[in-house]
């Protein structure tokens, strides 16, 4: 298995822990200790986690690139190894009533839409790269996220001289920048690829 590859596996094996930091486990007296950990500093160790996850994405496809170690395996694991990053991420922030469900359910819908056009088109022996807008949906589904796992941390750091809802609300409106450009990013896919859907 190659470098890129092995950058792609490793962005999936972080999935759990960033998910162990997020979740608390069951309120009984022996996990007390972790649990308190984990409402003061666990969204600050998963932001970190998430970080270095998102960062394998931007490194493993420019090393495949630039050393010519593009595979079939790495082109079936990295686009599975994001879509499995992002939505993991957003179900956990839902089940912590940060987020409306409605924010994972687009993001699941477009990933759908996309990925049957792309079988389809793999069909005819048609290969669809990523376009621009997809790749401003991935970056901006990232900072999303990284701000609002950074929130506590950020209120704690500027509660002296800023309201923490000014903070809430930059994680609010960058998620919903970033589920108008997932919708916006499926409709344009959808319809610069409608002919593979034909007969």
């Amino acid at each position: 298995m190659n470098l890129p590859n092995r950058l792609t596996l490793a962005r999936i094996l972080l999935i759990p822990l960033i998910l162990l930091f997020m979740l608390p486990l069951p309120d009984i007296f022996a996990f007390a200790s972790w649990n308190r950990f984990i409402i003061e500093y666990g969204q600050l160790v998963a932001f970190v986690l998430f970080a270095i996850a998102s960062l394998t994405d931007l490194i493993d496809g420019r090393i495949a690139r630039k050393l010519n170690l593009v595979t079939n395996l790495g082109k079936f694991l990295d686009p599975i190894a994001d879509k499995m990053l992002v939505i993991s991420v957003l179900s956990v922030l839902v089940q912590l009533h940060r987020l409306s469900a409605l924010v994972v359910i687009v993001v699941i819908i477009r990933e759908f839409t996309v990925t049957g056009v792309r079988l389809a088109a793999s069909d005819k022996g048609v290969v669809i790269a990523a376009s621009r807008l997809g790749k401003a949906k991935t970056v901006s589904q990232i900072i999303a996220v990284l701000i609002i796992l950074g929130e506590r941390t950020l209120i704690m750091l500027t509660g002296s001289f800023l309201a923490g809802s000014w903070i809430i609300g930059a994680g609010d409106a960058a998620m919903l920048i970033s589920v108008i450009l997932t919708l916006v990013s499926g409709i344009d896919y959808v319809r610069k690829n409608l002919s593979y859907l034909k007969e």
